[in-house]
């Protein structure tokens, strides 16, 4: 606890220094800048402060929706200009004043008509840039006076796809991190669906980091994008309603709204929905030594019933201060039944003996996340920030199952099973981060962040024995999660108009406890890692430009990772944790080159990635049943090739192409068994759109995953299509929906396992989803799908 009020306080000391006025001789500008003809606010018209001397801009600003505007400086020999498109500029000499306020009162600005006559409105299309260490899309007015949403600005972003529901993935790899301004957001996280209250006329632009530098979390993830918000946000009421239903049963009712005024912006989304998840699984499990078999084929649902509010504000100091507190509150009533039909076979496939086990099951899971940020963007340069921020999610599951087994045929194999969980999962994470532009080419970025991730699992079972329920002692614990993570970072970066370098160390220090507290045991681990990384890029032309980068990154152990408990719902096939893992590390390298064809943009990388300590599931086998546990073990080399693209041959059809071929080397020893092999994977996508007549868009997406050798079997390899359709009313304000997800029900998993005695066979299939929905947006607000937030 003290460690905890230590950080936090050097924190807040540090956030009010640097927000702090430098000096006190500064002096403080007020006014308003208006039309001369018609007495009206000009909004967003420069306000400048130039040094007498060099005639060279000191420090800025915009003015306000309203035309007024609030500047400080330091300087002592100067003036102000102020200026706007369109207009004359206009020259003020104040008096020189050794600090205070000044009030300018209103200040007229002219039309300059023959600046008019030359003015040539032209469309700004948007366009791919690289930056050191990311791809940034800058959003032009092909897309921002389109009335877009910034889903649909984020699919005309090369490396990025999002299909008609709404799911983002960077290189065709799930599992994205969206940030907002470069901060995690309630508006991007996976609990809502707010993204569709941003509108592409809001968004400046897109930044794509596949390699994250050192200014980033050392834990590995598929890549960050962050979309930087315009400073001149709309004003007034905007939001959206929509209504989905869908089969298997899936339905849905929400609303987003947004509030902007020129000192707040006040967002909020409730939404309501009831949904089904159908899973036909089968598996089989074989002792090669015994000839006997066990065969269990059934299906699973997950049905939830799930509630979901959110609730933020942003409040603007001035216009270069803003703080933001928002929470975000979600119910999830879950109902799991299943039924399993089990057969024991032996020798020449004969039946033995047949039962029925059904799970009745039920929980119900909160989840809560707040944040507070601070961020202040330092006069004179919209680089120069700082930004504070303290996140807090909470998820629980209380949870209670009964399982029945019915004996059909053979042996009695009647029996009754009880489980109960109690698990409370708090994670919070501070953060502050500070960049400072020493001019146009040099940067500096530094900060720091503490994770806490503090977890309680009470789990249960109970055997029935001689007509009553008893404890079973070997499966009933409670394990306890406490890991810290305290990181603090330095970049640099050098980036010129052709050539850039950024470097840059990461330190993470690491300190996790786990205890089993009916049994004692308990594994603690306390390690500190540096995190360096290498970014360059080299622009040849216009059209060709590349990127490397080098970073290492670290893979910690996740809670389910390390739980020993396991689900009893098919006792023949057992997952397990393993409390003793260590993390991997991994060295990761890219090279990548962006080339300009025309209007269309192709992207080709390569990779190699280098991994220690790999964690893989092993399963062992012992009376016909598996249990899978993670095991680290020994060293991986991956070497890849990725592709992807985005061609329009026409105004009216769209292609998107991913592509992504690795070869993978695998060494290591588990139980005195050498596990060393070769092998190779690959993956594609093709996604295409199409524009019909009538604001109708169909969306066709084709998916393809090879099959590939795992540590000890097999996974087969399958393909699938989904689609989509859409109907724009009412100018865009009113959209109808119809989605089908994995249209010929193939997208089937599949894995087996071969060994010398045993073998295992498992299959699952979610099958076809087919949903309808409208959306409605009034004031600037976009119609957008609400389908509830993102399965835990």
């Amino acid at each position: 606890m003290q460690s905890r009020l230590l950080f936090l306080t050097i924190l807040f000391m540090a956030l009010g220094i640097l927000s702090c006025p430098a000096q006190q001789n500064t002096t403080v500008f007020s006014g308003k800048v208006v039309d001369r003809s018609s007495g009206q606010g000009v909004a967003y018209a420069t306000v400048m402060v130039a040094d007498n001397t060099t005639k060279q801009g000191i420090s800025g600003t915009t003015t306000l929706e309203d035309g007024s505007f609030v500047l400080e400086t330091n300087a002592t020999d100067f003036y102000l200009e102020i200026s706007f498109i369109g207009y004359q500029k206009k020259i003020v000499e104040p008096k020189a004043s050794a600090g205070g306020r000044i009030d300018l009162g209103t200040i007229q600005i002219s039309e300059d008509a023959q600046q008019l006559e030359e003015v040539v409105v032209e469309g700004e299309v948007s366009k791919t840039v690289f930056k050191l260490d990311k791809r940034v899309f800058n959003v032009g007015k092909d897309l921002s006076s389109t009335g877009a949403s910034a889903l649909e600005v984020l699919n005309n972003v090369p490396s990025v796809n999002v299909n008609i529901e709404g799911q983002i993935s960077l290189r065709g790899s799930q599992g994205v991190q969206v940030l907002i301004n470069g901060k995690p957001s309630i508006i991007s996280s996976d609990e809502s669906n707010a993204l569709g209250t941003i509108t592409a006329d809001m968004i400046d632009r897109v930044e794509v980091i596949t390699n994250p530098s050192a200014k980033y979390d050392a834990e590995g993830t598929s890549g960050i994008i962050n979309i930087v918000i315009k400073k001149e946000q709309r004003k007034g009421l905007n939001g959206s309603v929509s209504v989905n239903t869908g089969a298997p049963d899936s339905h849905s009712v929400g609303i987003s709204l947004n509030r902007r005024t020129e000192k707040f912006n006040l967002f909020t989304q409730l939404g309501a929905g009831y949904r089904e998840g159908p899973n036909e699984v089968e598996s089989r499990n074989t002792d090669l030594v015994n000839n006997t078999s066990v065969v269990a084929v059934g299906e699973e649902f997950r049905n939830e019933t799930y509630y979901n509010f959110v609730l933020g504000t942003d409040y603007y100091f001035d216009p270069t201060s803003v703080l933001t507190l928002s929470g975000n509150f979600a119910m999830e009533i879950e109902d799991q039944p299943s039924t399993t039909n089990f057969a024991t076979l032996e020798g020449d496939q004969t039946v033995t003996s047949e039962w029925e086990r059904t799970e009745v099951t039920d929980a119900t899971n909160p989840k809560f996340r707040y944040e507070l940020q601070y961020k202040k963007d330092f006069e004179g340069n919209e680089d120069h920030t700082l930004l504070f921020s303290a996140l807090g999610n909470f998820f629980g599951k209380d949870q209670s199952s009964e399982f029945t087994d019915t004996t059909i045929s053979g042996e009695n194999n009647d029996d009754s099973q009880l489980t109960r969980t109690d698990f409370k999962e708090a994670v919070f994470t501070f953060k502050l981060d500070y960049t400072k532009p020493f001019s146009e080419e040099w940067t500096l970025e530094t900060g720091a962040q503490y994770v806490i991730n503090d977890v309680s699992n009470d789990y249960e079972v109970q055997n029935f024995i001689n007509g009553e329920f008893v404890i079973d002692p070997g499966l009933t614990n409670n394990f306890e999660f406490d890991q810290k993570v305290l990181g603090a970072y330095g970049t640099g970066a050098y980036e010129g108009k052709t050539w850039g370098l950024k470097a840059g160390m990461r330190l993470e220090q690491t300190n996790l406890k786990t205890l089993l507290t009916n049994t004692g045991e308990d594994n603690d681990q306390n390690y500190t890692n540096f995190f360096p990384s290498v970014h360059s890029s080299y622009k040849f032309s216009e059209k060709v430009s590349l990127q490397a980068g080098y970073s290492k990154r670290i893979y910690r152990p996740r809670l389910w990772d390390l739980n020993p408990f396991f689900n009893i719902r098919n006792n023949f096939n057992i997952r397990q944790g393993n409390p003793n893992l260590m993390p991997e590390f991994t060295d990761s390298y890219e090279l990548t080159g962006i080339f300009f064809v025309g209007k269309t943009a192709l992207n080709l990388g390569i990779y190699h990635r280098y991994t220690t300590d790999v964690i893989e599931r092993v399963s062992t086998f012992e009376n016909n049943v598996t249990t899978r546990r993670p095991e680290n073990i020994g060293t991986n080399k991956t070497t890849g090739i990725e592709f992807n693209t985005k061609y329009s041959p026409a105004k009216w059809l769209t292609l998107n192409a991913d592509f992504n071929y690795f070869q993978f080397s695998r060494e290591g020893t588990f139980d005195a068994t050498v596990f060393d092999f070769n092998a190779d994977r690959w993956t594609s996508k093709l996604m295409s759109k199409v524009k019909f007549p009538a604001d109708i868009d169909m969306e066709v997406t084709g998916n393809y995953r090879s099959s590939y050798r795992t540590f000890q079997g097999e996974t087969n390899g399958y393909a699938y299509m989904n689609m989509g359709l859409r109907k724009k009313m009412m100018k865009g304000k009113a959209i109808l929906n119809l989605s089908i997800r994995d249209v010929f029900a193939s997208r089937i998993s599949e894995s087996e396992i071969a060994q010398a005695d045993f073998e295992t066979y498992s299959r699952r299939l979610r099958g076809r989803f087919i949903a309808f929905g409208f959306s409605y947006g009034f004031g600037k607000g976009e119609a957008m799908q609400y389908s509830g937030g993102r399965r835990r």
